[in-house]
């Protein structure tokens, strides 16, 4: 997987050489029965207390307690994924994936000898029309499918195990597959893990391939997805040139449009059957649980599982590259570069040597990259990364091109770095601070459950001995300078993959007709026998805790009068400092120029560079950020070194000095980002037309410096205004033990003179009224996406339960009103949802939003289908209390912790809250009835007046199905975020 780095938290050189000196920690496994009788393992000085059963059956279960919160992070693992593939059925294991969650022979039908007569002849039907090669002929075979598959449907039920898993307050509900591995993951509230575990030994009992049509159709529309991805091309385009014969380059987890076309059920039939047995899946279970107990109720259920002799697929070796290999590929948004090594997998030399290059080529702060490449702003961004995986893994470089830059240069000052690498041109201090830097980021990973489980999961599927895991580390530690120069000039030559992505049109997407899928019946009224009985066990309950802000955050004051709130950290020896202005670009739109700025400069005493290699010595990270309404100066690192990386900073701010070519560069930087920004999908929905959907032409987001006003300035007006921050009203943050000593360095560094000025006062931006439009942006994708935007009333309290309910009910989750209406039963997108958004701030208008990305043949079906539903809520009684039950059993679980506490209570003030009001609206949704939902919807929702963005492909789209929505305004993409050519500069 990718290597996450997190670039605070390495000790002082001195401590790095020093622990090198201390006698090594011993990692002894050690084997320990539990009070059942049941075998498991443990390994010394393991910081996550890893429990690791071995099921006679061969089950693997790893177990960590955490009790954090009420809640048990859960992964269910198989060790197989696109892999393993039958090559004439690419995508098997990720179409697979979406099936286990239609139920099995229990779960999901009101009458399984009924169904399954349906069911086998459907499959009899694709192995009919996967052979079939005239045309005419396979559509009649597809058209009788669909009509058989109505004809199940009236047996199947949709969603019950969704709804199961809802009914336990369970987040997080989905799966994943890649080469390697199918996980499946639910976040669950501690209480109802048996209920859990019981519902889980179902699901992975019978594979029952129900819904398959109507599914397979999401399935492709994911494919739509990936089509639309230009990352995904360039990295696809990587592998495939790294691996020409492996599967890891040769098939694709989503597989191809023909393989998804033509289905087999025999072959995914026989892939479940062959993978999905015990001796090849693991349980790792992560929270608060009692271990004796967890592991008997498994033993209890999935020990009953059949072991199976299991043999995989012998996959091809790959011979060394020895010549540049290159490739293209071609997409609407901005250039980019990636140079790809291939290396050995897990538990190879080669990962522990390349997980220490990586570090010393780019750690944010003072990598080769970092500050060859990023702070000198010789190319718009650069970076590396590298993954492992079984048979193989690789290192990849990335890089984007300044304005007028080509992609061949960029290539050329990435491998310039790979050279000064082999060159040996890095600290010898570097090896130990990076080192620390991964030590202690794998240490705020640990106090995650989720982070911790997705360890466990790699363990599991890369078959790596926790034991060497947890002294990964320690190895990298003895690794010298010599050693790595010397691996360098061996593993980095000519054996390379670049892979250019550029702009223009793709030759090679991928389209295909509506299918016409007739509804498929969704049968909510209906419950199985299984259903009924699951509902019946009871748990025992989860009292909901909530939050006494008062006493929580806990209040100083600097010897200059400066409000102090902190957190005690309970958990470890790290802090977060801030600095907060409670002012930001919206009173001063330099303010956030200024604040980018800062990364680039260096003082009278150090440069750039110097500075960001002082910082990464202390372990310690800086930032400046600045949000519409808030600036905040924020430090982070180990407690110990608090002192000193604040007395940088404080030099930092007091003594920054101008550098008129840094600026220059730095305008550059700015531009190129627009330009590469309004190539990206995202950022055109998101932001440039839901802004103008909500805003019209007088937005935060169209209100900005144009280049040449940027240009006029002078940088010492910026730095000026960095320096002058100091002299605003502020208040400071702190999460970390010691609060005295963090007191102490802030009078000793933070020097504040005579009385603090008041905030300029806040630009405002009225939010038009939506309704009548429909504001369209071309663009060169295969999806179309579409964005409802209704402005409703100024936001209240009252709303906060009753909006919570109806977004789990209606419009957000697997269960809901519109993933089953849009996906499940008519098929037509991958991606629907509709919720009702409460304001972030007091008086501000609340929205009803609703979202549909789809193929452009299925645009007039989806819109039907998504305004029939905003305008008529289905009241489904059964699909109403288990949403009801799920929201209370989540709120019961939710925790609010560590500097959470405070955050939390900053978002509540700012809506004109004062108190933890989950508890009222805890209260609330537990005496809501059906009738409150609909009044809340009859007010709230139905009838609302639409802005609507449409984002997509104008040569595809039907104008006369968005006509009837209201005046069609096409938008470029310029004018959306307001970037002009040439704008005269102000005076």
């Amino acid at each position: 997987m990718k290597q996450i780095k997190v670039f605070a938290l390495s000790m002082l050189l001195v401590s790095a050489i020093s622990c090198n000196t201390n006698k090594e920690k011993s990692y002894e496994v050690t084997s320990q029965k539990d009070t059942n009788g049941i075998t498991y393992e443990t390994v010394e000085n393991d910081p996550t207390g890893l429990r690791l059963y071995t099921l006679d059956n061969g089950l693997k279960v790893y177990l960590s307690k955490n009790e954090d919160e009420p809640k048990i992070q859960t992964y269910i693992a198989v060790r197989a994924g696109s892999n393993y593939d039958p090559k004439e059925s690419t995508g098997l294991a990720h179409y697979l994936e979406h099936m286990v969650f239609k139920g099995t022979h229990k779960v999901g039908t009101a009458d399984w000898e009924k169904e399954k007569v349906y069911l086998e002849k459907i499959s009899d039907l694709y192995e009919q029309h996967r052979t079939e090669e005239d045309p005419e002929k396979k559509k009649a075979i597809y058209q009788e499918i669909d009509k058989v598959s109505l004809e199940a449907s009236n047996y199947s039920i949709a969603n019950e195990y969704d709804k199961m898993t809802a009914s336990l307050g369970a987040t997080g509900t989905n799966a994943y597959t890649w080469f390697e591995q199918t996980v499946y993951t639910n976040k669950i509230p501690a209480n109802e893990f048996n209920k859990w575990i019981t519902l889980e030994s179902e699901r992975f009992s019978t594979l029952v391939l129900r819904l398959f049509h109507t599914e397979l159709e999401a399935v492709f529309e994911e494919f739509n997805r990936g089509q639309d991805n230009d990352f995904r091309k360039r990295y696809a385009a990587m592998l495939d040139g790294l691996f020409p014969n492996h599967p890891y380059g040769q098939q694709t987890t989503i597989g191809t449009g023909q393989h998804l076309k033509n289905p087999s059920m025999v072959d995914i039939h026989n892939y479940f059957d062959k993978y999905y047995v015990p001796n090849n899946m693991a349980i790792v279970l992560v929270g608060d649980l009692d271990f004796d107990k967890t592991i008997s109720k498994i033993k209890e259920t999935f020990g009953k599982f059949e072991k199976k002799e299991l043999t995989y697929p012998t996959l091809p070796k790959e011979e060394p590259i020895t010549q540049p290999i290159v490739n293209e590929v071609f997409g609407p948004t901005s250039e980019n570069i990636s140079i790809a090594y291939r290396s050995g997998g897990v538990n190879t030399t080669d990962e522990k040597m390349v997980t220490l290059v990586d570090m010393i080529m780019a750690n944010g702060n003072a990598g080769l990259i970092d500050l060859n490449l990023n702070q000198k702003q010789v190319v718009q961004y650069a970076s590396c990364s590298p993954t492992f995986l079984n048979d193989y893994g690789y290192h990849t470089f990335t890089g984007s091109p300044k304005s007028g830059q080509s992609l061949d240069e960029v290539k050329d000052l990435l491998l310039e770095q790979v050279t000064k690498l082999k060159n040996g041109e890095f600290d010898e201090w570097m090896i130990g601070a990076v080192v620390n830097d991964l030590k202690l980021s794998e240490t705020r990973q640990y106090e995650n459950n989720s982070a911790l489980a997705d360890k466990y999961v790699e363990a599991f599927i890369y078959q790596q001995n926790w034991a060497d895991r947890v002294k990964f580390l320690d190895d990298l530690k003895k690794v010298t300078k010599e050693e790595l120069v010397a691996f360098a000039n061996t593993f980095y030559q000519d054996n390379y993959v670049v892979t250019y992505k550029r702009k223009g049109e793709d030759k090679n997407i991928v389209k295909v007709e509506n299918p016409g899928i007739t509804p498929v019946n969704l049968n909510r009224d209906k419950s199985s026998e299984y259903i009924l009985a699951f509902n019946k066990m009871e748990s025992e309950e989860l009292k909901p805790q909530f939050v006494d802000y008062k006493s929580a955050i806990k209040e100083t004051k600097t010897a200059n009068d400066i409000k102090v709130s902190y957190v005690l950290n309970e958990k470890n020896d790290l802090f977060d400092m801030n600095i907060i202005f409670d002012m930001g670009s919206d009173n001063d739109k330099k303010l956030s120029l200024a604040a980018g700025y800062l990364e680039y400069i260096g003082t009278d005493k150090y440069t750039n560079e110097e500075l960001k290699k002082e910082f990464y010595k202390l372990g310690i990270s800086y930032y400046v950020s600045t949000g519409r309404d808030k600036t905040y100066v924020g430090l982070n690192g180990l407690k110990e070194n608090l002192p000193k990386g604040l007395e940088l900073l404080e030099h930092l701010w007091d003594n920054a000095k101008a550098d008129e070519d840094a600026y220059n560069k730095y305008v550059e930087k700015i531009y190129k980002e627009r330009q590469d920004g309004k190539t990206q999908k995202g950022n055109i929905l998101w932001n440039g037309l839901m802004n103008y959907g909500k805003y019209g032409e007088d937005s935060p987001l169209r209100d900005l410096m144009q280049i040449d006003e940027l240009k006029a300035i002078n940088p010492e007006e910026l730095v000026a205004l960095i320096k002058d921050m100091k002299n605003f009203k502020q208040r400071v943050f702190y999460y970390g033990k010691d609060v005295d000593n963090a007191v102490t360095a802030l009078n000793k560094e933070h020097k504040i003179y005579g009385e603090l000025k008041e905030y300029p006062v806040a630009k405002e931006y009225k939010e038009t009224e939506t309704g009548g439009n429909v504001f369209f942006t071309d663009y060169d994708m295969v999806q179309t996406e579409m964005l409802f935007l209704a402005k409703g009333d100024p936001f209240t309290p009252e709303n906060m339960a009753a909006s919570t309910l109806f977004n789990t009910y209606f419009g957000s989750g697997l269960s809901s009103i519109v993933f089953q209406e849009i996906r499940e039963s008519k098929s037509l997108a991958y991606s629907a949802f509709a919720s009702y958004q409460g304001a972030s701030k007091k008086d501000s208008p609340n929205y009803v939003m609703a979202y549909v990305g789809t193929q452009a043949n299925k645009l007039e079906q989806a819109v039907d289908a998504m305004m029939e539903l905003m305008n008529d809520m289905p009241e489904a009684d059964k699909q109403f209390q288990a949403a009801k039950e799920s929201t209370l059993k989540k709120l019961a679980a939710q925790r609010i912790t560590k500097s959470n506490i405070f955050w939390s209570y900053e978002r509540l003030q700012k809506l004109g809250i004062d108190n933890d009001n989950r508890e009222e609206m805890y209260n609330t949704i537990k005496n809501m009835t059906m009738e409150d939902l609909k009044a809340f919807f009859d007010k709230n929702i139905k009838g609302e007046s639409y802005n609507v963005m449409v984002f997509g492909n104008k040569k595809d789209l039907d104008v006369k199905s968005l006509q009837k929505l209201g005046k069609i305004k096409e938008l470029e993409v310029d004018y959306l975020f307001n970037y002009v050519d040439e704008k005269k500069v102000k005076s």
